[in-house]
């Protein structure tokens, strides 16, 4: 289920009007009118990336009054920070182990050609 919820958000994050639309909702709530104005595309193109930025969960739409509001909902943004944490972690630690290797290999190299010229 995680791995369903972690696909969404990246289909959510793969986008650049969507990633621009979580940055200005990083600084606080925003209309949705506020949302449209630095880009150059229909509402309903913006209503688009709202919707799919509330599937996956990482806004929550709610109204006031007439207006839309949107608010960014950073544990969304967490589950992936998590999952990318982990995977450096396996990487960091696969490399440190091959650094291993490399070294004692470069060690046994040295030896057994001071082996050789004595």
């Amino acid at each position: 289920m995680v791995v369903d919820r972690l696909g969404t958000t990246f289909a959510a994050l793969s986008d650049p009007t969507r990633r621009a639309m979580i940055e200005r909702l990083s600084h606080g709530p925003a209309s949705v009118h506020g949302l449209t104005e630095p880009f150059q595309l229909s509402q309903q193109m913006i209503s688009k990336h709202i919707a799919y930025l509330v599937r996956a969960r990482i806004v929550i739409k709610t109204k006031r009054g007439r207006e839309s509001v949107c608010t960014l909902r950073p544990e969304a943004i967490k589950t992936v920070s998590d999952w990318a944490i982990s995977y450096r972690r396996f990487w960091e630690e696969s490399f440190d182990k091959l650094d291993a290797v490399v070294k004692q290999m470069k060690k046994e190299e040295v030896l057994h050609d001071k082996k050789r010229g004595e």
